[in-house]
């Protein structure tokens, strides 16, 4: 299983910059954040296992993330809830899930209630429950090998212990047995 970390979004832009919450709700990527995930999603073409799904959460940036992807491999997309970011700034207030199916009417949101995150105050025994959740689904599913998560920093740093970068590709093995992590 490959996660990727989304490209840089608004939100990242204006906050690496300053410091400050910029007050984005589901910010987009930026330019910058498509090349990003450009540039990686055609790395992935030459992985060693084909690749065959794309799992998003259904943030705005993540699925953005997941399309490039996809369209580069020309894979299915399928949104995935547990891997959604920790719910902390701004940025993560999500976009109804009405809303997402008219954006996205190729992919299946039906799954979702209509507001799908949780409050800005998420904590991390709630984050970690989310990770050992996707770790035991990951694990049991039979293509893990052959699927890419479309994901967020806090998420992918509580379930590997690894701070991604933007549109970093980061290999996960959820055979393997995992230690909580502390994320932010």
């Amino acid at each position: 299983m490959i996660l990727i970390r989304h490209g840089q979004s608004e939100f990242n832009a204006h906050h690496d910059r300053t410091g400050e919450d910029p007050g984005i709700p589901d910010p987009r990527l930026t330019a910058l954040g498509r090349r990003q995930v450009t540039e990686a999603a055609v790395r992935l073409k030459d992985h060693p296992v084909p690749l065959r799904r794309v799992l998003t959460s259904p943030y705005t940036r993540a699925i953005e993330t997941a399309e490039i992807v996809a369209r580069t491999l020309d894979l299915p997309i399928e949104v995935e809830p547990l891997v959604h970011e920790r719910a902390f700034y701004q940025c993560d207030i999500g976009t109804p899930r009405s809303r997402l199916a008219t954006a996205w009417p190729g992919l299946a949101f039906d799954h979702l209630p209509e507001v799908w995150w949780p409050n800005l105050d998420e904590t991390h025994d709630q984050v970690e429950l989310r990770c050992r959740n996707f770790h035991q689904r990951a694990a049991a599913l039979p293509d893990w090998q052959h699927v890419v998560v479309a994901s967020h920093w806090a998420f992918i740093l509580q379930l590997t212990g690894h701070s991604a970068q933007n549109a970093e590709l980061v290999p996960f093995d959820p055979t393997l047995a995992r230690n909580a992590r502390r994320a932010g």
